[in-house]
């Protein structure tokens, strides 16, 4: 994608003429196309194929949302109206291939299209084509997303029930996929639970299936994460359209996730258990990356890849699988993915993340050679080869030593012994059971997969920072002038190619640095430092589908290196408590010099308040309200709402704990999690789905309180009849979505047909307008009908909540 340049409000020559297509670009780069060939694990004669494909267009795909229980029937409308109107288009004499099923995706539940843009643009069926992916995305039914993206989350393996972690995960195209399997079958399992509490067979217990025993809601959490706020913020629009009250977004560094604390359970002698946090069944993480497999749509690959970028980002890869593989449950799993084919930030990450936990004993890289039957993949390599910033490359460790006695940290600054294959007792990892997508195997973008599982508790290694060459800074420039000066080659000491890698001393972030480093030691926290930042590469193979919303900038990684980055730099958050009694939840403390203390021995302490940065919104408290609230009676009551629906899960959005405008319905752990946690310095932007929204209350008998959309597949089963109102004329559905604000006042409720006599009788207020079709059209399942008689006060607005 291009960047937008000129002007403001650039409609000029100049504005246009800076933007790129992608289609102009020359897609060269001596560096990149070297580093493949020369690696030889793609194969001699599929080298000219992979070259042709990654120079290609990617094709447009999407899926249906698969935990909602009409999107088979959306899909049966894109196979019954649009293919065939699309399929009878000619072009050149040929006709257009139309959209079609990603052949090893479950249930056909993901689609594809390779047609040309300049066809799309030219037919008429394209663009009724569009609109309709366009209104089914908006309501949730449909997500835009690349192809190798979906694999993750389905290699995950997540049931309802599981706690999930993704901990970089904007701009949330893989934790909406993740949260639809949290929520996979709820919305039957909720209908048949409501119905036998309506009929009497229902036990005084929760009931439902595994995993959706909440009365048939489910009892898995997913916590997405994203270290920037502004990125966090778009992961929140992506995931607000699928409505759950099972998810929670944080805005923390995954290099160091905090521990999360569960509230105390009573134990036998009636005590409260202390120190108690959540392990996660599932983790996800999608790591920053160089995105080099996403050449087919983003320009910046073909103009500045460098292979210092790899190196740049090593290190924060790897802790970010170690703090993944701590959080994690013994038996649980997590899934490494990457969008870059760079065997750095792929195998040399899975292979160190290993070490530092003890080895295959404790982790173990899972076969899924016989999962996802159709997609095309190639195994992962056990050897390759690490090209340092002169493009130089080295097969081994050693070959690096004796370059750096030769001629000294020229160009190898950043490379370490873990980038390489690994030896000693890790020489027989199965690193051939990592899985890659190649473009030309199945014309997709490039990938990376892996899926471990945790088989014991684990105590992570520190870093050796022996083993790595130092990054430019002044140590470092002062061993390449020691090296220079002592073998003295002849060229000036002025030009010497370390002084473009070198850091600038910042006084105001070293004073800082020391400060925190003080505060760690005196209160035995894992220490931050303001020196240490990192600026995430360009990642995940979706984000370039949001760049006309969020351009993305240039930043520079530890190295120097300029890559393409997210929003702008992230910031390391305040110190965090870890967890005293786990060390297996113990945060990976960055290389220092000053020695780390035992994880055993830290205690939490008071949490240190947060600064809030230049521009960054305030975050409102999560308050729950008690469930006797004076409001909430009321509400029961107006809308007939079943006992059996918990009460203890509203929440409002400021520090007061008073109803002012918006109520929030959450799940019983999300709600457990906010409250432990409360105070205790961990960064949670949202949580909750909007259930009830105040207005005017018109006369005295109606609810000040009216059901929003939102919260109406959550809330819907368990509303009596009282507020129902049942349609099953294609015309009376037509007049209401005309007209908007049909009367009811005088005889205006006689213009209403088959629903004339109920909406005259019903009181005035929100309702729930059910559409039973006597014949076949495309309907809407249900949605809020304001009931109002007084033609002199203003209207209420409808609101519609699911197509189908």
């Amino acid at each position: 994608m291009g960047k937008r340049g000129g002007k403001k409000g650039g409609r000029g020559g100049g504005a246009r003429g800076q933007r790129q297509n992608y289609a102009d670009i020359p897609k060269t780069n001596e560096k990149l196309e070297r580093f493949y060939t020369e690696q030889g694990f793609i194969p001699e004669e599929e080298r000219e194929a992979f070259w042709e494909a990654l120079r290609r267009d990617l094709p447009n795909s999407f899926r249906f949302t698969g935990s909602k229980g009409h999107a088979l029937a959306v899909q049966e409308k894109l196979k019954n109206h649009y293919i065939p109107e699309i399929t009878s288009i000619e072009y050149e004499g040929n006709f257009v291939e139309p959209p079609r099923p990603v052949p090893w995706y479950p249930d056909q539940l993901a689609w594809w299209m390779t047609t040309p843009k300049n066809v799309v643009r030219r037919f008429k069926p394209f663009s009724s084509f569009q609109k309709f992916l366009v209104a089914e995305t908006d309501v949730g039914n449909i997500t835009r997303q690349e192809v190798v993206s979906m694999i993750p989350p389905l290699l995950i393996d997540v049931r309802p029930g599981m706690t999930v972690l993704d901990m970089c995960a904007a701009p949330g195209s893989k934790s909406a996929q993740l949260m639809e399997l949290l929520h996979a079958g709820e919305e039957d399992a909720m209908r048949q639970v409501a119905q036998k509490v309506k009929e009497g067979t229902a036990g005084p217990e929760p009931m439902g299936p595994e995993g959706l025993n909440d009365d048939g809601r489910t009892t898995g959490l997913l916590i997405a994460n994203d270290s920037d706020f502004k990125r966090a913020h778009m992961l929140i629009h992506q995931m607000k359209r699928l409505s759950s009250p099972n998810l929670i977004v944080t805005n923390h560094d995954a290099t160091m996730y905090p521990s999360i604390r569960l509230p105390p359970l009573t134990e036998a002698d009636g005590k409260p258990q202390k120190n108690r946090y959540l392990k996660f069944d599932r983790i996800l993480a999608d790591v920053p990356c160089t995105g080099d497999g996403t050449a087919r749509k983003n320009i910046s690959v073909w103009r500045e890849w460098s292979p210092a970028s790899s190196l740049g980002l090593h290190a924060t890869q790897v802790r970010i699988l170690v703090r993944a593989l701590q959080m994690l449950k013994v038996g649980g799993r997590v899934v490494y993915s990457t969008c870059s084919m760079n065997p750095v930030e792929n195998e040399a990450v899975v292979a160190s993340a290993i070490n530092r936990c003890g080895g295959s004993a404790n982790v173990e890289i899972l076969d899924c050679s016989n999962e996802l039957p159709g997609l095309k993949r190639a195994a992962g390599v056990r050897t390759w080869k690490v090209m340092d910033r002169e493009g130089r490359m080295y097969n081994n460790w050693k070959e690096v030593e004796e370059q750096r006695e030769r001629e000294g940290i020229n160009g190898l600054g950043r490379i370490g012994e873990g980038m390489f294959p690994p030896t000693g007792d890790n020489a027989d990892l199965p690193l051939e059971r990592c899985i890659r997508i190649y473009p030309h195997l199945q014309d997709t973008g490039g990938f990376f997969i892996t899926v471990l599982e945790k088989k014991s508790e684990i105590r992570a290694k520190p870093e050796d920072s022996s083993k790595v060459i130092p990054k430019a800074s002044i140590a470092a420039l002062t061993e390449e002038l020691d090296f220079k000066q002592k073998h003295g080659n002849g060229r000036p000491l002025e030009k010497l190619d370390a002084l473009d890698d070198l850091v600038a001393p910042d006084s105001d972030a070293q004073l800082e640095a020391d400060k925190t480093a003080s505060v760690a030691e005196a209160t035995h926290q894992v220490p931050y430092f303001a020196t240490n930042q990192i600026s995430h590469a360009k990642r995940d193979a979706d984000a370039a589908d949001m760049e006309d919303e969020f351009p993305s900038k240039k930043a520079k990684v530890e190295d120097g290196t300029e890559v393409v980055v997210g929003d702008r730099p992230i910031h390391r958050p305040p110190p965090v408590a870890a967890n005293p009694e786990d060390s297996d939840a113990t945060p990976t403390p960055l290389p220092t010099e000053a020695p780390q203390p035992d994880s055993t021995e830290t205690k939490p302490q008071a949490p240190h308040p947060q600064k809030r940065k230049p521009g960054q919104p305030i975050e409102e408290p999560f308050k729950y309200l008690d469930p006797n609230n004076e409001e909430i009676g009321p509400i029961f009551e107006f809308y007939e709402i079943s006992e059996r629906f918990p009460r203890d899960r509203f929440m409002v959005r400021n520090a007061q704990a008073i109803p002012t405008r918006t109520i929030y319905y959450t799940s019983a752990l999300a709600r457990d999690i906010l409250m432990a946690n409360e105070g205790h310095g961990l960064k949670f932007v949202h949580c909750g789905v909007k259930m009830f929204v105040k207005q005017d209350a018109q006369r005295p008998n109606v609810c000040r309180w009216r059901i929003q959309t939102d919260g109406l597949r959550i809330l819907e089963p368990w509303v009596g009849p009282g507020r129902a109102v049942v349609l099953t004329k294609k015309e009376t559905l037509r007049k209401l979505l005309v007209e908007m604000f049909p009367k009811v006042a005088d005889d205006g409720w006689k213009e209403l047909g088959e629903i004339g006599e109920r909406v005259r009788d019903i009181e005035m207020g929100c309702s729930i307008l059910y559409v039973q079709p006597e014949e076949k059209f495309r309907y809407v399942k249900f949605f809020l009908f304001p009931i109002n008689y007084d033609p002199l006060l203003p209207p209420l607005p409808p609101s519609i909540s699911t197509t189908a």
